[in-house]
């Protein structure tokens, strides 16, 4: 096992509630409702494409940009009071250090929300970080997956992708990695080369490399 990579948002932190306020916020000030059902279309999925469905949903005439701006700003507010890890995601995260395994952290937000949010996870747990800054395609395509992968001199095939969306899932698998997915707000089915669990706490550093081909 040459590297694990982490997501961020549902998978190693509870961000999808601060995500959910920051969302709700917004759209009142677009004049507009926002609901979990809402939510769940954009798991896993860049800002660009939370802005764009946030004011096709509303028809404020608003520009993006302003959108963007009041969700990084209420989102990295947020965050400064501190994230709760999820259960096991702290204690696999040690396990893989303690033997020698780099980590990186690999999500579609923007860097500015993953510096906010790693000031409580700890940036210096990482190896590296990839964000939505650091990529041109994000999640679902592979390229974030495949720029960790480059940074820690990993090969994809003997790294491990734990995941809680589809669209993370579905970059990780196209990456060539195996993957460990933690659904979260969507169901993840089972699949060759992909564990499915309900938590990271079930979850070793044996038991991912086990997911490896050979």
């Amino acid at each position: 096992m040459e590297a694990v990579f982490f997501d961020m948002d549902g998978l190693l932190l509870d961000t999808e509630r601060v995500w959910l306020e920051v969302e709700t916020e917004v759209m009142d000030r677009l004049g507009a409702s926002w609901t979990p059902e809402h939510q769940v279309h954009l798991v896993g999925g860049s800002m660009e494409r939370t802005v764009d469905y946030m004011l096709g949903v509303s028809g404020a005439d608003v520009p993006p940009w302003t959108v963007r701006e009041w969700m990084v700003t209420g989102m990295v507010a947020r965050l400064a009071r501190g994230v709760r890890p999820l259960p096991g995601a702290f204690e696999l995260l040690d396990a893989l250090r303690d033997e020698g395994v780099p980590v990186a952290l690999v999500t579609s937000s923007l860097r500015e929300i993953a510096d906010a949010a790693l000031k409580s996870a700890g940036r210096d747990r990482f190896d590296a970080v990839v964000t939505a800054d650091d990529v041109e395609r994000t999640k679902p395509d592979p390229e974030p997956y495949l720029t960790a992968a480059r940074l820690l001199g990993a090969e994809p095939v003997r790294s491990v992708v734990l995941e809680d969306s589809p669209n993370g899932v579905a970059a990780a698998t196209a990456a060539g990695c195996a993957v460990v997915a933690v659904p979260n707000l969507l169901p993840v089915e089972a699949a060759p080369g992909r564990l499915v669990v309900p938590s990271l706490t079930e979850v070793s550093p044996s038991r991912l490399r086990a997911l490896l081909p050979f």
